[in-house]
């Protein structure tokens, strides 16, 4: 006799059979034009990539991204030829790129907030990615703050002067840094949008992060990957060992 089935963890396998049946529209899952359990009511299923385009450049944050981009590529044209090992660069931060999406969540996204004195320590991207959490559906919280972007413009820019040698270097390295972020934002964002996975690399990237938001924070911390640094770091388990976290739209929730 099976054991019964708490009604969070019926939730969660509800949630994700859900997100599983957009994967092959299954006619069966449709309400009204809407999945069941679905909280956004009314809102489409099935976005073709062209209105999910549209809607990404409805928000700040690509154009921050692409404003950084086209002045890093500027100042990268009119810095002259630079070497062959700016090569590099590029290749070097794309290769490690699962890593510091794996910290940068962690450490960063998921961090608890801490008393310091009479002061909280509770930082912006972590307060906004709490609000992500709960509402995984509310496509302008799936996008960097905008008022973090502001400071983290002339920081990357200080970064690069400092462990580069050449002009040429630095811009080398800001157009690659703003070329990852604005890959980071797009794959993010889609992967919160109703748009269809169709290739078999984006469906395992997609069903990475739904076990992320809808079975476990704890686990499944990559984005752009399918859970690359996850398996290096033991947080990619198989998922129907891992038990529905209590917490997984309510971070750092003490009162459970």
């Amino acid at each position: 006799m099976s054991e019964p089935v708490s009604p969070r963890e019926a939730h969660a396998r509800r949630r994700l059979a859900e997100d599983e049946a957009r994967l092959d529209g299954s006619p069966g899952s449709r309400l009204d034009g809407t999945y069941v359990g679905d909280r956004s009511a009314g809102r489409r299923t099935h976005q073709t990539m062209g209105a999910v385009f549209a809607e990404f450049w409805r928000h700040p944050s690509p154009y921050l991204l692409t404003t950084c981009l086209a002045a890093a590529i500027t100042g990268r044209l009119l810095s002259g030829p630079g070497s062959w090992w700016e090569l590099a660069i590029p290749l070097g931060l794309v290769a490690i790129l699962p890593v510091v999406e794996w910290v940068v969540h962690v450490f960063i996204l998921h961090w608890r907030p801490r008393r310091l004195g009479p002061l909280t320590v509770d930082p912006l991207l972590a307060r906004k990615h709490r609000a992500h959490h709960a509402d995984p559906r509310a496509i302008p919280l799936v996008f960097i703050p905008w008022q973090a972007q502001l400071w983290l413009a002339p920081a990357w820019t200080a970064l690069a002067w400092l462990v580069t040698p050449t002009t040429a270097a630095m811009f080398t390295l800001l157009t690659a840094v703003y070329a990852i972020k604005s890959a980071y934002e797009w794959t993010h964002y889609l992967l919160h949008s109703d748009y269809r996975p169709k290739s078999a690399w984006y469906r395992k990237v997609w069903r990475n992060h739904r076990l992320h938001h809808y079975k476990s924070e704890h686990y499944w911390f990559t984005v752009t990957s399918a859970g690359t640094a996850d398996r290096l770091f033991g947080t990619a388990p198989d998922p129907s060992t891992v038990p529905t976290s209590p917490t997984v739209q309510r971070l750092h929730d003490l009162s459970l």
